[in-house]
């Protein structure tokens, strides 16, 4: 969300027509295939070992810290186990292979094909302007390697990954400095409208008794009202959050330039839209990016 009133950001327009491309694997029906494949039980198994891949056979611990929104005991269903069923080398692989399948079988017209390219040559660049301190999601997918001759749909996937995962590990940065835990962030998010409870407690696996934990909590540190809206203050503090995501955004636009920036989404927002329209990706939808 953006402050009431005042039109969104650069970067939170960078973010919104490129998240789409980034996000398709998460909705994409083969990806429980695949899982299945690696011999990994089930579909979220598969989610926890591709996204955390790049960093090796991480812990629960580690990655709930990184995942922040998700609960615990979610997490710990499915690491380390996923470590004993599949490297994470085959992982990223397989995460890169079936990203690439994705996206190559979603646009096939000819003028995205060549924005495709493009596009990716832009990521790229605007990838040197992120700094990883303090962002170790990011950090381990800015650290995978392609070869010279990797297909622009596989360029593509992986530079709009970096991105959004260095402005992931700013807003985890940006919650945490406003005393939230990765519940109370989500919260505070279904409070502003943007996405329902009923689409993120289970997919994140909250039990009914932690969310109604985290409500208390947030009702007295005045953040929530007593009918569960966010109180003046509490919506000023999730405004500032927001702000502050962007901020901490802003490293590839300054690094590249708004023009640059401008014409990356000139070129991620139609294809964003493309994977919408043809429901490779919900809208409303657990990440609550929305049609750009």
């Amino acid at each position: 969300m953006s402050p009431a009133g005042s039109p969104p950001s650069l970067a939170r327009r960078l973010w919104a027509a490129t998240e789409p491309l980034h996000a398709i694997v998460y909705f994409d029906p083969r990806q429980a295939e695949i899982a299945r494949h690696l011999g990994l039980r089930g579909w979220w198994m598969g989610y926890f070992a591709a996204r955390f891949a790049p960093l090796g056979p991480v812990g629960p611990e580690p990655a709930t810290a990184m995942a922040y929104g998700f609960a615990p005991a979610m997490v710990a269903k499915h690491l380390p186990e996923a470590w004993e069923r599949v490297s994470p080398a085959d992982a990223l692989a397989a995460r890169l292979d079936s990203a690439t399948a994705a996206l190559t079988a979603t646009f096939t017209a000819p003028e995205q094909i060549d924005a495709v390219g493009e596009l990716a040559d832009l990521l790229t660049e605007a990838v040197q302007g992120c700094w990883f301190e303090g962002r170790p999601l990011s950090a381990g997918w800015a650290g995978v390697q392609l070869d010279d001759h990797a297909h622009p749909f596989t360029r593509l996937w992986l530079q709009a990954t970096t991105l959004r995962e260095h402005r992931g590990d700013g807003h985890v940065l940006a919650a945490v400095a406003q005393d939230l835990r990765g519940l109370d962030a989500t919260i505070t998010l279904v409070a502003t409208g943007a996405v329902t409870r009923a689409i993120l407690q289970d997919n994140r696996g909250w039990s009914d008794d932690d969310w109604e934990a985290s409500v208390a909590r947030l009702r007295a540190s005045g953040w929530l009202s007593d009918d569960g809206h966010l109180t003046p203050d509490g919506l000023a503090r999730r405004e500032l959050v927001e702000a502050t995501t962007d901020h901490l955004a802003q490293g590839p636009i300054d690094h590249v330039g708004p023009e640059a920036i401008e014409r990356i989404i000139a070129l991620a927002a139609p294809l964003a839209r493309h994977l919408i329209d043809q429901g490779a990706l919900p809208i409303p939808n657990p990440i609550g990016v929305p049609r750009p």
